[in-house]
Formats: structure tokens, C-alpha cells, sequence
């Protein structure tokens, strides 16, 4: 896989050996989270929304009510920016100083294109859904015509994006080493509960392998 080429708005400035530009890694932080944040401004107001998201090669989807001001918006070729984060761990050190999180991250900058062919439509919404359950699309009832004309789809081209990450130890200031504190890495990992039935089921059906194995 080729590189990204950072520019002057994803270059990492701030710890530079922590920025990633290789597909491999953009790619596998965009498909191990499923929820990102959507940055933007109407007449001088900035926004920023949490939303779902899907990926398909070089391409994230973000899709919503029709209604939607942030995809009213961005479908007119407004600037965006959406982020994505993982949180693997609290890195604990000796001072209050050298806290820090062990992170994965990227940045997306670019402009939304609106999704007009039904079938790339569609497919988007396979994308969606399959990215947050794999393995549900098959089971559903698909959207109908006037689901579909009730959803805004947008695509968002990787152009300019860069990755951060950050993992290890703390590190603490040499004199701090001998304080009396304990200091060290406290992962954190989300995992799924146990699954609640919807009360208003009609038959009972098995839970599907996909859901009790689920994980991301």
C-alpha cells in the first residue's frame, strides 16, 4: 500500500514521530471504530457531530436523514472534517505532569460528494450497516424506495488524512523515577455486554453467532 502524502493542514506538528500516513494504518484505525466526528460551520458557527460511518477502499461514507443540516450542508461543498478514536489505554506516570492516553487516531479533511446512484446508495448503506454488525445485511429487510429517498448519503474521498498514535509507558522526568508511585499502562478495551431481546419480538429466533461472538 502507498503512503498518504501529508500536507501543511495533516502534517503531525505536535509529537511528529507519532504521525502515521500509510493506508495500512489509516485503514485499520477507520475499520476497528465505527462512530466518528463530523466538523463544520454554518455562517460562522462551528459544529461538531457524532455519527456513524462506513469505508470502502479510499472512500468514507456518511449518511443520515435527509433532513439533516450537517448533511444539507456539506452536500453543497461546504469544508469538513471527521475524526475517528480509539482509546487503548491511561498511561499512569509518577507526575501529574506526564498523564497521558495511549490513541489511535485520524483526521480527514476534504469535501463531501452527494451520493446520487441508487445502487452506489445502497451499497453504502450495506457498508453502514455491516461496519458496526457484520454479518446483520444479509438478515434485514434492505430500505425500501422511499427509505432510501428519506437518507442522505454523502462520500467522502481520502485525500488529506493523517494518523496519530500513541502507545507504550509513561515517561517521567529522571529525578521522578524514584518517587513512590506506582506508574504503568491501564488498558481499556470495549467489550459487549450481554444481549437484551426486544420486548416486542413477534417469534423467538436464535441469537445469530455474529452477535453473541461480536467484537470489534
Amino acid at each position: 500500500m502507498s503512503d498518504f502524502i501529508p500536507t501543511e493542514r495533516t502534517q503531525v506538528k505536535r509529537l511528529p514521530k507519532r504521525g502515521k500516513y500509510d493506508r495500512e494504518t489509516v485503514h485499520a484505525i477507520l475499520d476497528a471504530a465505527f462512530l466518528c466526528h463530523v466538523g463544520f460551520c454554518v455562517e460562522g458557527q462551528p459544529y461538531v457531530i457524532p455519527t456513524n460511518y462506513g469505508r470502502s477502499g479510499d472512500t468514507v461514507y456518511l449518511h443520515g436523514s435527509a433532513a439533516s443540516r450537517m448533511l444539507r450542508t456539506l452536500s453543497e461543498g461546504m469544508p469538513v472534517c471527521v475524526t475517528v478514536t480509539l482509546v487503548d489505554g491511561l498511561v499512569l506516570a509518577r507526575s501529574a505532569f506526564h498523564h497521558s492516553v495511549n490513541y489511535r487516531s485520524v483526521v480527514m479533511l476534504g469535501t463531501a460528494r452527494l451520493v446520487e446512484d441508487p445502487k452506489e446508495k445502497m451499497e453504502a448503506l450495506r457498508l453502514f450497516t455491516e461496519h458496526v454488525m457484520r454479518g446483520r445485511w444479509d438478515e434485514v429487510r434492505w430500505p425500501t424506495e422511499q427509505e432510501l429517498k428519506a437518507t442522505t448519503v454523502l462520500a467522502l474521498p481520502l485525500k488529506e488524512v493523517s494518523a496519530k498514535v500513541r502507545s507504550g509507558g509513561p515517561v517521567d522526568d529522571e529525578p521522578d523515577y524514584s518517587l513512590p508511585v506506582w506508574a504503568g499502562v491501564l488498558p481499556l478495551e470495549m467489550l459487549p455486554k450481554q444481549p437484551i431481546a426486544d420486548p416486542q419480538r413477534k417469534a423467538d429466533q436464535p441469537l445469530p453467532a455474529y452477535i453473541k461472538n461480536y467484537s470489534r
